[in-house]
């Protein structure tokens, strides 16, 4: 039997990890615990972990360039100036936060941050993907992209053109070109499309590979999706062409991004809330951080202006 790649980062498990990012300026890792409504940071050298408790369920995050982070938040997308700090409503969510709340996001290359969302009740295509621009007098959301249930896998590629969009129910990732400047996007196309779950699939039986989930890039333009329920995450090339697939010691991977000084060490947020106890007999640490080398560098994070 070969050796796992993966080395477990945090040994402590989320019960929903998502939005993991590294923070070039403080060598840490972020990332949020959904369901505990928490953010975390972890010194990876030292393994030590901070979390950081907020008033909702934080979907998503991003550093911000003038220090500290935007978050957001169920109800709308909050700014900390420091980590630990007050947190300044930017702009309240354009939502009903009863039934939907903010889910996958980051800043783009030009420094708005995007968050899509989730319709929690996931019987209708309600879920949709906005922007802020921080640097406007007074910021608010932009719609960009509906027709979803639950929003994921939000990127770009290295020279900024194509904008990257999941909706994690359909699993299909959806693809624009996009004109960074104008923040226009058109020519809508299907990146990628996988069969949905057959019908009473149960974890461990095969004849499923998972849905897509969160994404990264690499600086060659590959496309890194963590496939939910799939125990798996894949490399799409630019055309959307099976790479690689990498097994995974978790059945519901979340979200990957690019660390470390030479940005070749992959990260990966996984989940145990609401797994079966079977899969976590199997997946023990379901819900850690795991990473493993890479060759080829991802894109480091982007940060939020205002």
């Amino acid at each position: 039997m070969t050796a796992s790649p993966w080395q477990t980062v945090v040994a402590q498990p989320s019960e929903l990890g998502e939005s993991p990012f590294w923070h070039p300026d403080e060598q840490m890792l972020y990332w949020v615990d959904i369901p505990a409504r928490k953010i975390h940071r972890c010194n990876v050298f030292m393994g030590t972990v901070e979390s950081w408790p907020m008033p909702t369920e934080p979907g998503c995050i991003a550093p911000a360039r003038s220090g500290g982070l935007v978050i957001a938040l169920r109800d709308g997308i909050y700014r900390a100036r420091q980590w630990g700090g007050a947190l300044q409503l930017l702009a309240p969510a354009l939502h009903d936060a009863a039934t939907t709340r903010f889910n996958d996001g980051k800043a783009d290359p030009l420094g708005r941050f995007w968050a899509g969302t989730m319709y929690e009740p996931r019987d209708a295509a309600r879920a949709q993907l906005f922007s802020l621009d921080g640097r406007r007098t007074r910021p608010a959301l932009e719609l960009k992209a509906g027709n979803a249930t639950t929003a994921n896998g939000l990127a770009w590629s290295p020279d900024a053109a194509t904008l990257y969009w999941t909706d994690t129910p359909r699993h299909t990732i959806r693809a624009w070109d996009w004109d960074s400047e104008s923040n226009a996007m058109s020519h809508e196309r299907v990146f990628r499309q996988w069969p949905g779950k057959p019908e009473g699939w149960q974890p461990g039986m095969p004849g499923y590979g998972g849905r897509p989930d969160g994404a990264a890039v690499d600086v060659q333009g590959n496309y890194y999706v963590a496939m939910y329920e799939g125990a798996r995450l894949l490399k799409l090339s630019p055309a959307g062409e099976l790479l690689a697939d990498m097994a995974v010691p978790a059945q519901g991977p979340t979200m990957p991004c690019f660390g470390g000084d030479d940005l070749k060490t992959l990260y990966l947020t996984t989940a145990r809330h609401g797994r079966p106890a079977r899969e976590l007999q199997t997946y023990p640490h379901s819900g850690c951080v795991f990473s493993m080398r890479v060759e080829v560098p991802g894109l480091p994070v982007n940060f939020f202006i205002d």
